[in-house]
Order: C-alpha cells, then sequence, then structure tokens
C-alpha cells in the first residue's frame, strides 16, 4: 500500500494570523460607562479598562461631531490607536495596532452590533446599568473578530509570488513592493516594520476605499514617490513603489508585468 498523498490538501488551509492585530474590544454606554469588555491578546489587561475609558471619556469631551456611523481614531503611541464607532445608543471601542484599516473594523464592527443588539433584548438588559460578561457571549464576539482573519488561500502558489515579488528588490526602478491580502493585511513587504507601518498608514485610505471594485490606483507618495497597486484576482491587493522620476507609462507596464505573472501563478 503506498502512502497517500496529502500535499494537495494542506496546501491550502483556513489561515488564522498568527498576530492578532486587535486586541481589546470595549462597549460603552452614551454616559460613557463601560458595559462590556473583551482582551483577545492579553497585550493590554482588561484592568486597564479605567485607563480606556478616561481616552473615552475625554474623546467624548471633543468630538461632540460623533453621531450616526461617524468613526473617530486616538493614535495612544506604542503602535496601538483606540477606534470609536457609534452604533445606535452606544459607543464600540477597539484597541488595536495603527496598521489596521477602518473599513475592516468597521465591517467588524457592524456585525458585533447586530450580535450584541440581540443579545441585550433576548436578555432584557439595561445598557444604562448593567456591566455584562457571558463566557458564550465573548465566544460569540471573538468569532466574529477572528473571522475575517481566517481565510483560504494556496500556500504554495503564494510563497511562488512572495519569491517572484522578492526578486523584483533587484531592479532599481522598484523601490519596493507589498502584498496584501483582500482583508488589507500584510503578506509580504520589502520594506521593514517600521516602514511599513508608517506606510501603510499613508495608502490605507487609498488602497481600501475602493472596497476592491477598481482594479487599480496610483498616486504620488509624501515622499515622492510613485505607487501602483492593483488587485489580483481578488484575493490580492499588490503594490509596486517607484521613485518619481520613473515615467509614467514604465512603471504601468513594470505593474501589469507582475501582475500578469502572479495571476498566471495562482492560476496553475
Amino acid at each position: 500500500m503506498g502512502i497517500p498523498d496529502n500535499s494537495a490538501i494542506v496546501s491550502k488551509i483556513k489561515r488564522t494570523s498568527d498576530k492578532l492585530n486587535i486586541h481589546n474590544l470595549f462597549i460603552f454606554n452614551k454616559s460613557g460607562i463601560c458595559i462590556y469588555g473583551l482582551n483577545l491578546t492579553n497585550l493590554y489587561p482588561l484592568e486597564q479598562e479605567q485607563l480606556i475609558s478616561s481616552y473615552f471619556t475625554a474623546l467624548m469631551s471633543f468630538t461632540k461631531e460623533l453621531i450616526g456611523d461617524k468613526i473617530k481614531t486616538v493614535e495612544m503611541g506604542g503602535g496601538i490607536k483606540l477606534v470609536v464607532f457609534e452604533k445606535k445608543n452606544l459607543y464600540y471601542n477597539l484597541l488595536c495596532d495603527t496598521i489596521e484599516n477602518w473599513q475592516l473594523l468597521n465591517e467588524i464592527i457592524s456585525k458585533i452590533h447586530s450580535k450584541f443588539s440581540e443579545y441585550v433584548i433576548k436578555n432584557d438588559i439595561k445598557t444604562d446599568l448593567e456591566y455584562i460578561y457571558d463566557e458564550q457571549l465573548n465566544y460569540l464576539i471573538e468569532d466574529i473578530i477572528r473571522e475575517p482573519f481566517s481565510s483560504e488561500f494556496d500556500l504554495i502558489k503564494e510563497d511562488e509570488i512572495i519569491n517572484l515579488l522578492k526578486e523584483l528588490h533587484l531592479n532599481d526602478d522598484i523601490k519596493g513592493a507589498i502584498l496584501l491580502t483582500n482583508i488589507g493585511k500584510v503578506v509580504f513587504s520589502s520594506f521593514n516594520k517600521m516602514m511599513i507601518n508608517d506606510f501603510l498608514k499613508e495608502v490605507d485610505f487609498r488602497v481600501k476605499i475602493c472596497n476592491n471594485t477598481i482594479l487599480k490606483l496610483f498616486y504620488t507618495s509624501k515622499n515622492n514617490e510613485l505607487i501602483f497597486s492593483e488587485n489580483v484576482n481578488d484575493l490580492y491587493i499588490l503594490i509596486l513603489i517607484f521613485d518619481a522620476k520613473i515615467r509614467f507609462g514604465m512603471a504601468e507596464f513594470y505593474l501589469q508585468k507582475v501582475v500578469k505573472k502572479a495571476i498566471n501563478l495562482l492560476n496553475d
């Protein structure tokens, strides 16, 4: 009896990010009282929720314009930020790494709000008085938060694309390359961690606003770089960074060449 070949099975997995960039969820009522908290990474213990509450209270004092589904972000230093979403009569607060994009966070919060509202109604919770602790609710909300970070990818083909991008580093015309998943997670970057964090702060809005409906995007960065990006098979977003001195047509040529090779690798 031969040994079964399971390589085709294990090469395609539902992959969850090893490092979750969302650390804590806090839900506050209109009075600024925390009624629910969930710690996801243990990097910022829930005992610090009063510290978060202080930030939140200060935030409310100068953001009277927060209405409807408006979003407010407070940079807290150390590579983390507090993102506040208003949904109905509640404020949802995520403590997360600065590289997380607001659109993904908003989608997560919208799903949490739906489930949390159902829970409040079903259990007749008085959100102006009660602090909620329920392990089943914790599991439900944690699944909602982790689900977008778990996607099925062909890891072998992904590695081939990464090797393709690594070879681009030898090309003097291309200053950098970044490969993101379709939800904005970094798969590969030719930048170091500090540089990629700074870069993604700048490109996040421009890339994610298209919601994968615009196939490509190009603009000039504040560092005088020409940046092109394009959707690859609705699985990835490829970003190439060029010196601004390069001819526009040449940059487009390089982008299309790399995208075509990536698509061929995925379709093989």
